[in-house]
C-alpha cells in the first residue's frame, strides 16, 4: 500500500495473528524485494492503487515469474467495483478485499491461503 498508516495498520494486524510482515511503499518496491529475497512470502497482500507500478502491473508481473507465480496474492482496494474485482481476478488474484476490510476477515483469508499452500 502507498499510504503509510494503511500499511502500518495492516501489517500490525498481520503480526499480531502471528505472521511475519515485509512491508513494501509500492508495486516496484515489492516486486525488487520478492526477486532479492532469500525467502519467498507465503502469501501477498496488495493495494490496487500506488505509485510507478500499480497493484495489477505488480499481479501480472508476478504471474509471468516461474519463481514468485504461485504465491497466492490478495488485494484489499476501495475499488469495490465488479470491473476491478473482474480485472483482478482475471490477472490470476486469490482474493480481492473492499477497504476498509474487516481485520478477522483478512486473517481469516491470510490463514486460509496460507493453509493451502501446505505451509
Amino acid at each position: 500500500d502507498d499510504s503509510p498508516s494503511v500499511r502500518h495498520l495492516t501489517s500490525k494486524v498481520v503480526r499480531n495473528a502471528g505472521f511475519e510482515a515485509v512491508i513494501a511503499k509500492d508495486g516496484l518496491e515489492a516486486l525488487d524485494l520478492l526477486q532479492t529475497a532469500n525467502e519467498l512470502p507465503d502469501v501477498i497482500l496488495t493495494d490496487v492503487e500506488m505509485p510507478r507500478m500499480d497493484g495489477y502491473e505488480l499481479l501480472a508481473s508476478l504471474k509471468k515469474l516461474e519463481t514468485l507465480q504461485a504465491i497466492p496474492v490478495v488485494m484489499i482496494t476501495s475499488r469495490a467495483g465488479e470491473k476491478h474485482r473482474q480485472k483482478a481476478f482475471n490477472l490470476g488474484v486469490s482474493e480481492y478485499l473492499a477497504k476498509p476490510f474487516d481485520d478477522a476477515k483478512l486473517i481469516e483469508t491470510i490463514r486460509n491461503l496460507y493453509s493451502a499452500q501446505g505451509t
